[in-house]
């Protein structure tokens, strides 16, 4: 018997139907365990291990009575007639209906497995966007796939003849096609997004100059999905974008504006601006976020209520939202210590031929202005999160 065996092992069909029936013995006892694992809630987890047990042994005996058949071991009368045996049911249609549905159950759950193991960079950047966005989209392409081709080796497996079908398919289709115009507009739409990296998940978008805006939780060929700040999800279908306006493409900028009066000394309030945005820039928490130093732009505009200073900071993608909270704190608080005032509504009334001025003025007690003398600018109580703001038209109110 171990010469016909060592014979039997030279062949290379031998080797084939070995690994093949090793293959569907898998399918088969994955697709076992994914039905009694239906079966844990009525009979007990305890009982359910024990079919488990029981489907294994099953499934080994039955590929070893298979094998023993490959490779001709008419020695082993139990097993090889066993195996006779179930070689021939396995060529009837059930058998192959069977098999073909374990096959496509043991794919469907390797692309999850797979994809699950495709771990994006934790940093924000642009290839951690492409992963995040390729891999939702892979996923349900080869899941598509996956379906079309087990429907066809069924329809096989009992007698269809799936060429006659796909070919009304394809005509029915067609007319389909005719009256889908904007479905199949998603679908070209949502190619181009994907191929020429226009956003990704998790970069923040606003669509249509300001109709909708919000993080991308989702991209796949048809529609983007949007979750806004309060936590409401815009689900658009990709032909009806006409504009996007990305917030995280690449970099983004901290337009780092305060307004005083036009009472102040403005070349020393230009000098605040300057030393807040130093200070920002040399810190240790925030300077890794900077892609270059600060730029100071000086007077931007002479407005109604008072003079505009604005400086620009050139930054990481998604973290110019905290720098500009941060830099609203410190220079609120540079502005006091330095008597420079930020500008409050003021307003002339005309009564009659003599007008009347009246100016809205509050006066910090001595105590009041020892705090503000004494606030530590640098040293934040509450650090600000990294949190994006909402866009604009993205929070309305009820």
């Amino acid at each position: 018997m171990w010469s016909d065996l060592l014979a039997e092992f030279q062949k290379p069909q031998v080797w084939l139907g070995l690994a093949l029936t090793l293959l569907i013995a898998y399918a088969l006892y994955r697709f076992g365990r994914t039905l009694l694992k239906l079966l844990e809630q009525h009979v007990g987890a305890r009982f359910r291990r024990g079919l488990d047990l029981l489907w294994l042994i099953v499934v080994a005996v039955g590929w070893l009575a298979v094998a023993t058949d490959i490779t001709s071991l008419s020695g082993v009368p139990v097993l090889y007639s066993l195996g006779q045996d179930i070689t021939s049911g396995f060529r009837h249609s059930a058998g192959q209906f069977l098999v073909v549905f374990a096959m496509a159950l043991i794919a469907w759950n390797l692309i999850g497995t797979m994809s699950r193991r495709i771990v994006a960079d934790e940093e924000f950047n642009r290839r951690s966007v492409r992963v995040q966005t390729l891999k939702g989209v892979v996923e349900s392409t080869l899941r598509v796939i996956i379906v079309v081709i087990a429907l066809i080796s069924a329809l096989q497996t009992i007698g269809i003849n799936p060429a006659g079908l796909l070919a009304g398919v394809s005509v029915f289709g067609l007319a389909v096609g005719f009256g889908a115009q904007s479905l199949i507009k998603d679908v070209f739409t949502g190619f181009f997004i994907l191929l020429e990296d226009q956003y990704g998940v998790g970069d923040v978008i606003t669509v249509n100059s300001g109709q909708l805006s919000g993080g991308v939780e989702r991209v796949n060929l048809r529609v983007t999905m949007l979750r806004a700040l309060d936590g409401t999800v815009h689900i658009i279908p990709n032909g009806q974008i006409n504009t996007v306006s990305v917030s995280s493409k690449d970099w983004s900028r901290v337009v780092a504006e305060v307004d005083v009066t036009y009472a102040a000394n403005i070349n020393d309030a230009l000098r605040v601006l300057q030393k807040v945005s130093d200070e920002i820039y040399a810190d240790k928490e925030w300077q890794h976020f900077f892609l270059d130093k600060p730029e100071m732009q000086g007077v931007t505009q002479l407005a109604p209520d008072g003079v505009t200073l604005r400086a620009l900071f050139k930054v990481q993608p998604k973290s110019q939202y905290a720098i500009g909270r941060e830099f609203n704190r410190r220079i609120k608080i540079a502005m006091d210590q330095s008597g420079i005032d930020i500008p409050f509504p003021q307003r002339s009334l005309n009564f009659g031929s003599t007008p009347i001025e009246v100016r809205l003025t509050c006066a910090d007690p001595p105590k009041a202005q020892d705090a503000l003398a004494t606030q530590d600018r640098q040293n934040a109580p509450v650090k600000p999160t990294l949190t994006r703001e909402e866009e604009e038209g993205e929070l309305t109110s009820s």
